[in-house]
Formats: structure tokens, sequence, C-alpha cells
């Protein structure tokens, strides 16, 4: 057998070694949010919430926009339940606090009424090295206010990732 019909044959079985740990490389890579950290930012959001005598729902989301926690404090509206998955939805999918929405349509841009999101503050998204690993959703006062729940909850984990 000559020489240029044996390199195809020796060159092929090692990048099929190399590449899928090329692969499996970028794969590994990957932050996610776990179940225990998803609980630490809702704690923190209640905890801001019980001070300043809101009861809301807390939903955090993985980056994928899957729920991965939710909480419903006591005397909480029902409907919240659902609007506070939609604004943690809306800042995983976008990458964007719900915030930024009614915002844009509180300019007249009524194009944001296309996308599925919802526009209330109250959405924000959780990002580690400019990537999305999740977001939180508060729902349950007004939309400042749970702005405000929403944020102590991503504040604590920004305070944790550095």
């Amino acid at each position: 057998m000559n020489l240029a019909r044996r390199i195809p044959i020796l060159v092929v079985p090692a990048l099929m070694a190399v590449l899928p740990a090329i692969g499996a490389q970028s794969i590994a890579d990957r932050k996610t949010l776990t179940l225990d950290g998803a609980k630490k930012i809702a704690q923190a959001a209640e905890q801001f919430a019980i001070a300043n005598k809101r009861s809301v729902v807390i939903v955090v989301m993985d980056g994928g926009g899957n729920l991965l926690y939710l909480e419903r404090m006591d005397d909480a509206l029902l409907g919240s339940l659902e609007i506070a998955q939609e604004k943690a939805h809306t800042a995983v999918i976008f990458k964007s606090p719900s915030k930024d929405f009614q915002d844009g349509l509180g300019k007249g841009n009524l194009s944001y009424l296309k996308l599925n999101a919802l526009p209330f503050e109250g959405g924000i998204p959780i990002l580690m090295d400019g990537k999305v690993i999740g977001a939180i959703g508060v729902s349950g006062g007004t939309a400042a206010q749970d702005g405000q729940v929403a944020k102590a909850g991503a504040d604590w984990i920004e305070s944790h990732l550095k």
C-alpha cells in the first residue's frame, strides 16, 4: 500500500479521537443556575418584600426560560403566578429587563406589542460573564414595587458571582 493511501487511514481515527473532546470542552464550560442558587435569589427578594410589607410571587427561571423555582407569599394574588413567570421569561429570552419594554411602550413604540414579551417592570435577567444564566420575575405590587423586589434578588446573585 503506498503512502498516499495510508495517510487518510491514519488521520481519520486521530481526528475522530480529538473532535469529541473539542466539542465536549465547549459544552462543559457553560455556566448554569442551580436550584440552590435560585432559592437564595428568591430568599433575598422575599426578605426585601417582607421588609417593605409586600406580598408577591417570586419566580426564578434558568437560562432556557424554564421554571426553576416559584414562591407565592401569603396573600399574594393568584393572578401574579402567571405574571411573574412571564416577566422572568421576557428577561431571559430578550436578555433585558422587562422594564425596557414598559419604557419603550411609554415612548410610543407599539412594535413591542408584537413580541412575546410582558412589558411590565419586575423581570430581570441574571448574567454571568455576559451570558444569561437565568432570570427573576416578581408580581404582586405595582410595577415599580415588583421591580424593586426583583432587583433585591438580582443584586444578591450579582454580589455572589464576583
